[in-house]
């Protein structure tokens, strides 16, 4: 069996919630092999069973780091995230709610949604980062766009606490229904308090995205962005995405501006990089 085939198969069993899944002694030697010899995957299932205890290793959670840190370090977003958990909680590592949002951001970076949702809700209460809503957003809606439960909730009640006008109150209301129609209990419990009725804005047509950023609205703009960008809710179109990305901006939403600075300081979304284009949107940001 190809080596790398036979550690993806382990760790999808090992991410599963039965204990019978737990590796035989000649599966850990070879997953251990591999770890060592730096490939990423198999550091992370190894991580895995020192986590747990499980694959006849003996439970050790500083072990756990290390490989955690060490797939980490080969960017493996999973590794980054779980590593990110180990120093919110302590285990293994010195509490260290700094280190757990820099782990976080890495992750989240490469598009983990778990470590977007875990990030934003950092920058909304301020834990080990400073507090910063314009950071929340941003995270919350890149996890939201992948269609995360938590962060769709979490964003609308965002939109609706700010003061928001009509355009935020249409947006929050689609958000929330999106999150109630995945069962997030939190979204149904919200929307009957705050007085919305569930049943209505459940059954409703959902707020008409397009409409609201040809006719202006910078949010909705950023969001449609942001969704051609993912490829979730739109066909990925980096053309489009670019698109929308200068026109919230130009509408001076900070989020399209930091967007556009990352996009031609990486070279991402098939730009050339580009250092010049990428200081102006990201000056731009901070004038704003």
């Amino acid at each position: 069996m190809n080596l790398k085939f036979a550690i993806f198969s382990l760790l999808m069993f090992s991410l599963l919630p039965n204990p019978g899944n737990a590796m035989t002694a000649a599966e850990t030697t070879m997953v251990s092999n591999a770890a060592e010899r730096g490939d990423d995957g198999a550091q992370l299932l190894l991580a895995i069973e020192y986590l747990h205890g499980d694959g006849g290793v003996k439970k050790d959670e500083k072990l756990a780091a290390y490989w955690f840190e060490r797939a980490g370090a080969q960017g493996n977003s999973t590794a980054q995230l779980m590593l990110s958990d180990l120093y919110e909680q302590g285990l293994g590592v010195p509490k260290d709610l700094k280190l757990s949002a820099e782990w976080r951001t890495k992750a989240a970076n490469r598009g983990n949604t778990s470590a977007q949702l875990k990030l934003g809700k950092m920058y909304l209460a301020g834990n080990g980062v400073e507090k910063d809503a314009n950071k929340a957003e941003y995270w919350l809606n890149r996890a939201s766009v992948e269609g995360n439960g938590e962060a769709q909730f979490l964003l609308g009640r965002f939109y609706l606490q700010r003061n928001a006008g009509e355009q935020d109150r249409k947006l929050a209301g689609n958000l929330l229904a999106q999150s109630a129609s995945q069962g997030y209990a939190s979204a149904v419990k919200f929307i009957e308090e705050v007085g919305f009725g569930f049943s209505e804005l459940y059954h409703s047509h959902p707020v008409d995205i397009h409409k609201l950023a040809e006719e202006g609205d910078a949010n909705s703009q950023y969001q449609l962005a942001t969704r051609y960008e993912s490829g979730h809710l739109e066909k990925q179109d980096y053309a489009k995405a670019l698109y929308w990305f200068r026109k919230a901006a130009e509408k001076g939403n900070k989020m399209a501006m930091k967007s556009l600075a990352h996009i031609y300081e990486k070279g991402l979304d098939g730009v050339t990089a580009d250092a010049k284009t990428a200081k102006y949107w990201a000056d731009k940001a901070l004038e704003n």
